[in-house]
């Protein structure tokens, strides 16, 4: 595992490219806490984004792992271009022909993958404790490891983005296309979803029938790992019960979805094996 990481990242070093969007990802991700100083003082009117709760325990893990998710698009250029490189450069010939398996070659994109997933999850961990720590109201050690499971959500969320991305990388060779077809997906996810909505809109439950469904699609599935966390803040409940509306959506990480983008992960991982293992380099 160790030696396949070490030729992995020794490409990486020498990528300029992978270099510049790895530190402009982090840089990113660092930005958060930059949302802390956003004040507005205007006569009456006082807004300070840290002031509503954003940072509380154990509301921020929730937060910040959806915003940082947002981000991942950074990392997924990375992976792609780390493939396209491969072909480009041919050094993905020239590993093989130094007696590196394609077993061998596959598990170092993956283990790839999984570092730098688990290298951005604990850097939003530690972002977030200390963001927290700075400006949440509750710094009780119960509230503060309680919603830990966003952090798990976040790292599987990013493994299976990125083992998308790698498989795609391998499918067309090509970044632009690769991020092209990533982005044709999800274009397709969402019209088969507007077709569902469509052929259940005389049915009772549309919604949960539509999402039944959905819930079985990567990009879908992805998405239901760490949902929008906007309407659970405290300000927008105080607003919606004003107006007479109230949420009962559920914020939770479920197990199930977990397992489903699981699963999703070893298929593209497993494709992008016999993609490698029947494809004449």
């Amino acid at each position: 595992m160790f030696r396949l990481l070490t030729i992995e990242f020794h490409k990486l070093k020498h990528n300029t490219a992978s270099k510049v969007l790895t530190i402009i990802y982090f840089g990113l991700l660092t930005s958060t806490a930059l949302i802390a100083s956003i004040k507005f003082d205007i006569g009456p009117i006082k807004f300070h984004l840290a002031e509503m709760g954003i940072f509380n325990f154990p509301y921020i893990w929730h937060f910040n792992t959806y915003v940082a998710a947002i981000l991942k698009f950074f990392l997924l250029l990375v992976i792609v271009s780390m493939m396209a490189n491969e072909y480009s450069y041919k050094t993905l010939k020239q590993n093989l022909i130094d007696g590196l398996s394609k077993k061998e070659f596959i598990l170092s994109k993956f283990y790839t993958v999984v570092v730098l997933a688990l290298a951005s999850t604990i850097f939003v961990f530690v972002v977030s404790l200390i963001l927290g720590l700075s400006y949440s109201d509750y710094n009780e050690l119960s509230i503060i490891t309680s919603d830990l499971e966003y952090i798990l959500a976040f790292f599987i969320k990013l493994v299976g983005f990125f083992s998308f991305g790698l498989f795609l990388g391998i499918l067309v060779k090509r970044s632009a296309f690769a991020v092209g077809a990533m982005v044709i997906w999800l274009i397709g996810e969402s019209i088969f979803k507007g077709y569902l909505f469509y052929s259940f809109k005389n049915s009772e439950n549309t919604i949960e029938k539509v999402d039944g469904i959905m819930q079985f699609l990567p990009l879908e599935a992805m998405t239901n790992l760490i949902k929008e966390p906007f309407s659970r803040l405290g300000a927008v409940r105080s607003v919606a019960n004003r107006v007479g509306e109230t949420f009962t959506k559920s914020y939770a990480v479920d197990f199930s979805t977990i397992l489903i983008v699981s699963v999703w992960t070893l298929i593209f991982i497993y494709l992008s094996f016999a993609l490698l293992k029947k494809r004449d380099l």
